[in-house]
């Protein structure tokens, strides 16, 4: 992954580029961690080799994995950075474009990418909290935190 920081007066913007074979939630963790975001906002395009996207079910109170096993467009992926338990945690949302015109979307739990995945991430200068929810199963951000 290479990235840059595109600094000005009311917050900071990371533009990240994720290279060939990396597995994107993975280094964006990583990179959260590394930077100890605190609340940001997450978009990005690009193309996934495979990808696993999620949907969560509510009874079960876990995501069921939808996997994409083969070349897809990352046509939209929007999410946040909130501080959790273990630190910065990242919430995506992915839809993906297949060859035939389809779309898989769901909460993004991996994707390798291929050929590139361009990332920005825009630092909000506050910090959001999430606080586990066992009754759901899923921690969610927490505003009186």
């Amino acid at each position: 992954m290479h990235w840059k920081l595109i600094d000005n007066a009311e917050d900071a913007v990371y533009v990240t580029v994720l290279d060939p074979g990396e597995e994107a939630v993975a280094v964006l963790s990583g990179f959260a961690r590394d930077q100890k975001l605190t609340a940001a906002q997450v978009t990005a395009v690009g193309a996934f080799e495979l990808a696993t996207v999620g949907w969560f079910d509510r009874s079960a109170r876990k995501y069921q994995p939808i996997s994409v096993d083969e070349q897809c467009e990352v046509l939209s992926l929007l999410g946040d950075v909130a501080v959790g338990s273990d630190g910065p945690q990242l919430h995506l949302h992915a839809v993906l474009g297949l060859s035939d015109g389809t779309t898989r979307g769901g909460h993004l739990l991996s994707g390798l990418v291929w050929p590139t995945l361009e990332v920005i991430i825009r630092e909000a200068p506050a910090e959001l909290r999430k606080t586990d929810h066992p009754e759901l199963g899923i921690a969610l951000i927490d505003l009186d935190r």
